[in-house]
């Protein structure tokens, strides 16, 4: 992937790697005031508390936001517990880690959220890309 943009308030740093959003809103709908799209910076990292941006950050789909904490007691890894959601007429969320083989045979760990394309029509399989809303993607 390309760019990534960091935003910190000394205690979190949010990571955004725009060529991975799938423009899903959740993080828009869950903290409007800190993920403020039409705004430079867009986000405003200081308009909530670290366990906020935290959990929000979590619930990215795509995996264009994630975070790391910034002082060594909070940087120990996480564990969750695997889960996985079907959306309505889009993704296949997994939440937890988990390590995808390519079938190049290209091994890739992915933390957190990962959206799955479930259409067909993702320019960046096996990972949604949005094409879903383009093609009128039902199921």
């Amino acid at each position: 992937m390309g760019k990534t943009k960091e935003y910190t308030n000394g205690e979190v740093t949010i990571v955004w790697k725009p060529d991975a959003c799938i423009h899903s809103g959740i993080c828009v709908r869950g903290l409007g005031e800190v993920f403020q799209p039409k705004e430079r910076p867009w986000i405003k990292i200081d308009a909530a508390t670290t366990d906020a941006l935290v959990a929000q950050v979590k619930a990215c789909p795509s995996g264009a936001l994630s975070y790391y904490m910034t002082d060594e007691e909070h940087k120990e890894a996480e564990t969750l517990e695997t889960k996985i959601e079907v959306l309505k007429d889009g993704p296949l969320l997994v939440y937890g880690t988990l390590k995808v083989i390519h079938k190049d045979g290209r091994e890739e760990t992915k933390n957190k959220t990962t959206a799955f394309c479930r259409c067909g029509a993702s320019h960046n399989k096996p990972y949604c890309d949005g094409a879903h809303i383009d093609k009128g993607f039902v199921g």
